[in-house]
C-alpha cells in the first residue's frame, strides 16, 4: 500500500456482520487492522473470543464491536454492508458520529424507497417512476455529512470469498481518492480491484441483476442446460440495461464485471440466494412457502417488483421481468412463464446498443 493511504494511519471500519461484511473484513484485515461492528453484542463476543462469525474464520487483526462511536472515531475509511432494508436506518444512527472528511464505500445491493405508512414494496398498487429509487450513496448523502461515497460492486459471491477463491470487484465513485483508497485497503493476491467512476450505473447493475438470478434458479430447477441459461442471461443483460438507461444511467458500465460479470455469477451460482428462490419456485413452492421458510428475503423478490412498477410507469418493454412477476405474485406456473417467452417476437438480437 501507498505510504499516503488512510489505511495505513487507521483502521478501517466494516459496518454489518453478516455473510458478505465478515468476508469484506477478512479481506480488509489482510492488509492492516479492522473494526468491525455489529449491533448485537452477543455476537460481538463470539466474533472477539471465538473469532468465528456466520461460518467464517476471524482474521486476527479484525476487533469487534458494538459501538458506532468507536468505530466512527477510529477509522477514516467505512465499508457498510447491512441490507437495503436497514441501510437508512443505520445511516441515521450513525449520522451524529460521522465527519465530512469520512469516506464511505458501501457494499449494499439494493434500493431504498419511501412509501406511505403501511405500505410495502410487493404492494400491487403501489406506482414508482425512476424519481422514487434511492441507491445507498443517495442514502448516505441524504442522511449524513459524509460527501466522498463509493460502492463495491462485481462477482462476489461471499462463500467463495471466504472459502479465499480468486475474485474480482469494482469500485465506484466520483471521486478518485475514494478509490485509491479503497483500492489499496482491501485489493490483495486474492482479489483483483478495478475502478469506475460512473457510481449510479455501477449500483443499479449490482441491483437490477436480482431479479435476472431468480429466473435463472427457474431454469435450473426445471432442469434446462445451458442454451437456455445463455439466452436468458443474455436477453436479460438487455432488459437490465433498458430499465437501467431509462433510470438515467449511462450503459458502459454494465458491459464490465460490475454488469455483465456479475449477472453470470449470480445467474450461474446455486450460493445465490436469489437462484435458489428460482429453483424452489420452479419446483413448486409458492413465494410465501419460500419466505416464511427462509431467513433472509432475497433481494431479488425485491428487485422484481420495484422493475416491474418501473416498466409499468416508463413503458418499457421487458419481458423477462414481467413474467417473473406473473410466477411470483399473481401464481403463474413457471413452466407456463418460460413457454410465453419462447413465443415472445424478440425482434433485432443486440437491441439495447
Amino acid at each position: 500500500m501507498g505510504s499516503t493511504s488512510a489505511s495505513d494511519k487507521h483502521p478501517v471500519g466494516v459496518i454489518g456482520a453478516g455473510s458478505f461484511g465478515t468476508a469484506v473484513a477478512n479481506l480488509l484485515a489482510e492488509n492492516g487492522e479492522v473494526l468491525f461492528y455489529s449491533r448485537r453484542q452477543e455476537a460481538v463476543d463470539i466474533i472477539n473470543k471465538e473469532r468465528i462469525n456466520n461460518g467464517q474464520t476471524i482474521h486476527p487483526n479484525i476487533r469487534a464491536t458494538s459501538d458506532l462511536q468507536e468505530i466512527t472515531n477510529n477509522c477514516y475509511l467505512l465499508f457498510p454492508s447491512v441490507s437495503s432494508d436497514s441501510f437508512r436506518q443505520v445511516m441515521q444512527g450513525m449520522a451524529p458520529f460521522l465527519r465530512p472528511d469520512h469516506m464511505m464505500i458501501h457494499c449494499t445491493k439494493g434500493f431504498d424507497i419511501k412509501l406511505e405508512p403501511g405500505k410495502t414494496i410487493l404492494d400491487k398498487d403501489i406506482i414508482l417512476k425512476p424519481s422514487d429509487i434511492y441507491t445507498m450513496s443517495k442514502v448516505i448523502l441524504e442522511e449524513t455529512c459524509v460527501k466522498r461515497v463509493g460502492c463495491m460492486s462485481g462477482p462476489n459471491l461471499a462463500r467463495e470469498i471466504a472459502n479465499q477463491h480468486p475474485a474480482a470487484t469494482v469500485i465506484a465513485s466520483k471521486f478518485e481518492e475514494v478509490i485509491r483508497e479503497g483500492e489499496s485497503a482491501i485489493r490483495s493476491k486474492r482479489l483483483q480491484v478495478y475502478s469506475n467512476h460512473d457510481i449510479y450505473a455501477v449500483e443499479l447493475a449490482g441491483v437490477l441483476k436480482n431479479s435476472m438470478a431468480l429466473a435463472a434458479g427457474a431454469l435450473g430447477g426445471l432442469g434446462y442446460g445451458q442454451n437456455a441459461m445463455a439466452f436468458l442471461i443474455t436477453r436479460g443483460l438487455g432488459e437490465i440495461i433498458r430499465l437501467a438507461t431509462a433510470m438515467g444511467a449511462d450503459r458502459q458500465a454494465f458491459l464490465g464485471l460490475a454488469g455483465i460479470g456479475d449477472l453470470v455469477a449470480t445467474c450461474t451460482s446455486p450460493m445465490s440466494r436469489n437462484y435458489t428462490v428460482g429453483a424452489r419456485l420452479a419446483k413448486g413452492e409458492t413465494l410465501q412457502q419460500i419466505i416464511d421458510t427462509s431467513s433472509e428475503v432475497a433481494e431479488g423478490i425485491k428487485t422484481v417488483s420495484i422493475s416491474k412498477k418501473l416498466a409499468d410507469s416508463t413503458g418499457i418493454k421487458l419481458p423477462i421481468i414481467q413474467y417473473i412477476y406473473k410466477a411470483l405474485f399473481e401464481g403463474l406456473n413457471v413452466e407456463e412463464a418460460l413457454r410465453y417467452l419462447m413465443e415472445y417476437r424478440w425482434g433485432y438480437d443486440a437491441d439495447y446498443m
